[in-house]
């Protein structure tokens, strides 16, 4: 049976009284809007002796390296209120063990494919976008991970940066025609900049946020919690810093923005949404619950129709809509 595309598909969707919940993120398009977050998916297999997979508008795989990364030392998680400490230190195998061993099996699973990468420099990106290169037909968009410390300007992150974003975002450009989404930092006040110099050099999506710096420590030892001492904070905790990012970048309509932090329920997802986020991605949730994200869709379904929304876009930055209407730009 072929399947349904463009006017076809939002006919049979209109006759069948289903929402339309595609989603365009410049040359990326999404059969909807939920997705899973780097890091806490693996490469997308594992989740699939839970649910299918190919359900989702995409999994992005964790960040890859040209090299192997041994990560941080133990311990790397601890549980905080409303949330989770992690410090992994972005291991994993390699650029190559994932074509040569995950690549084929995550495809077979028919779910839309995010690479995540990251590097230490503009070269080590650029190495990484080449090895991608024959790959790319095969992958819906490459996320360039700038939301992690990096051994440049005094460690701290590219995404602090936005000439180096953009002169990241460029070289890859030149060497991949698949999407590009730039992955942020929230502990810089510098996504707005970033986001203006990712757009220049042709990017596509932005995708904020990524984990907040934090720390815990065991008040009998005081020992840190984390081997690295430092960091990342996911989790509900999270999500109000989350969804005020996600406003402020939406409202600029730099680039279409994927959502994320905190993520727990359908309900968040349709906060995040009508804040202004295209897509929305779930992450620390996926721990607590391996069949969240089709959970979360299947509300997202439910709230449509329930409002009478024909489409997820109709829903897209409404709280935006409803604060411009006051010129003050709040309610009164």
């Amino acid at each position: 049976m072929v399947p349904f595309s463009g006017w076809g598909r939002l006919v049979l969707n209109s006759f069948l009284s289903i929402p339309d919940l595609t989603v365009n993120l410049g040359r990326i398009l999404l059969k909807n809007p939920v997705t899973a977050c780097s890091g806490t998916f693996a490469s997308g297999t594992e989740y699939a002796n839970f649910f299918d997979i190919s359900i989702l508008g995409a999994v992005t795989t964790k960040s890859f390296s040209i090299n192997k990364i041994q990560g941080n030392p133990p311990p790397r998680i601890c549980e905080t209120p409303s949330g989770m400490l992690n410090s992994i230190g972005l291991q994993n195998e390699g650029i190559k063990y994932f074509f040569d061993f995950q690549f084929e099996k995550i495809k077979k699973s028919g779910v839309s494919i995010i690479l995540s990468i990251f590097g230490h420099s503009a070269e080590e990106f650029r190495e990484l976008a080449a090895r991608i290169q024959p790959f790319e037909n095969s992958l819906t968009a490459v996320e360039l991970n700038f939301s992690c410390p990096n051994i440049s300007k005094n460690g701290a992150c590219f995404s602090a940066f936005p000439d180096q974003v953009g002169q990241i975002v460029s070289e890859v450009r030149k060497i991949l025609n698949t999407g590009i989404i730039a992955k942020l930092s929230p502990n810089f006040d510098t996504i707005i900049g970033c986001s203006y110099s990712a757009a220049e050099a042709g990017a596509d999506a932005i995708s904020i946020i990524n984990t907040l710096s934090a720390a815990a420590f065991d008040i009998e030892t005081f020992k840190p919690k984390l081997g690295n001492i430092t960091g990342g904070l996911s989790g509900p905790a999270i999500k109000p810093v989350a969804v005020m990012k996600v406003y402020q970048l939406a409202k600029e309509n730099i680039l279409p923005v994927i959502g994320m932090g905190g993520i727990y329920s359908w309900e968040d997802a349709i906060e995040f949404i009508i804040a202004g986020a295209s897509a929305v991605g779930v992450g620390t949730a996926n721990f607590a619950d391996p069949k969240i994200c089709p959970k979360i869709l299947d509300g997202i379904v439910e709230y449509l129709k329930r409002k009478n929304f024909h489409s997820i876009k109709s829903i897209t930055g409404a709280a935006i809509n409803v604060l411009q209407k006051n010129k003050n730009g709040v309610l009164e």
